[in-house]
């Protein structure tokens, strides 16, 4: 395992969850960026559709961009609870910096 230079990540134990979290996340939003995707290159008419005042292609790519957002914001809470969880357990074996 590749140590940072503050030797912190041989402690990390949530780097598995992470990683797995990540990738199905990812894997997500592949999934609906794919859907974009296709409709684009099936159907781009489609993509001209009013939905109010802007067409799917507005609307459809702002919704890529909040998803996005949001994902990161998810992924950075479930992460955090997780080491934070880690870090208390340490704590209460005696093990923590």
């Amino acid at each position: 395992m590749a140590k940072d230079p503050a030797g912190k990540w041989d402690k990390d134990k949530s780097i598995p969850y992470k990683i797995k979290l990540g990738m199905w996340m990812f894997l997500a939003y592949c999934v609906v960026y794919g859907g974009f995707i296709i409709i684009n290159l099936a159907n781009p008419k489609l993509m001209g559709i009013d939905i109010g005042s802007l067409n799917l292609a507005i609307v459809y790519g702002f919704a890529l961009i909040i998803l996005a957002l949001i994902m990161a914001l998810v992924y950075n809470f479930l992460a955090n609870r997780l080491e934070r969880k880690y870090q208390d357990k340490d704590k209460e074996k005696g093990c923590g910096q």
